[in-house]
């Protein structure tokens, strides 16, 4: 296909995409004449993984390039490719102070991952879990529940939640639409997760209150 098909079947710009092959995101098309090369399903493929992670994301484009460059580096596990792409995604740090509530928390957290059966997170730490540690650390100053006890449920949770997560992943037939949906579902889901949590609280409270 022309540029102009591969704008129209992908949705994005012309503009755009020759933006994306100098920086060097979309790989280039084979060339029939000095000045019009044709595209195949890869750059197809290939853009919407850039749109799912630029524009869905909100990834740099330094840091997507880096992504690509991870996910089709068939030397990696599929499963560090895609890590890549989910660690790229940009998340709140929360505040790292080294205080009594701090350390609480880190040992709380690392309760928590041990009764989970979680025992390689701290080899190759990810963002999330110092948002945990920051997050758990925070209750603790307020005087809040947030001991193991309390979070074990949360956990369990979010186990059922990933094997969730991971079939409708693996739905897609390849390795660039898997990784492409890893980022777009993360993105796209955390709200539909949060919303199911506020109305559930509110159909549980009027159910305890007899309100219905």
């Amino acid at each position: 296909m022309r540029l102009a098909e591969l704008s129209g079947r992908s949705g994005v710009s012309t503009a755009t995409i020759k933006y994306y092959l100098r920086e060097g995101l979309l790989q280039p098309g084979r060339r029939v004449t000095a000045t019009q090369a044709e595209y195949g399903e890869e750059h197809l493929r290939r853009l919407r993984l850039v749109r799912a992670l630029i524009q869905i994301g909100k990834v740099p484009v330094a840091v997507a390039r880096e992504v690509i460059a991870a996910a089709e580096d068939t030397s990696l596990s599929h499963h560090t490719r895609l890590g890549a792409a989910t660690r790229a995604l940009p998340h709140d740090p929360g505040t790292a102070e080294d205080d009594e509530a701090t350390g609480t928390a880190r040992r709380s957290v690392a309760a928590l991952l041990e009764q989970l059966g979680w025992h390689d997170m701290h080899d190759e730490p990810s963002p999330a879990l110092g948002t945990l540690v920051a997050s758990v650390a925070a209750l603790v100053r307020l005087g809040y529940p947030c001991d193991t006890a309390h979070l074990l449920p949360y956990g369990r949770l979010a186990a059922e939640l990933a094997v969730a997560d991971l079939d409708t992943v693996e739905e897609q037939p390849t390795a660039d639409g898997q990784i492409e949906a890893a980022v777009a579902l993360t993105v796209l889901y955390e709200p539909v997760l949060l919303s199911l949590r506020r109305l559930a609280h509110i159909q549980e409270s009027a159910r305890r209150s007899g309100d219905r």
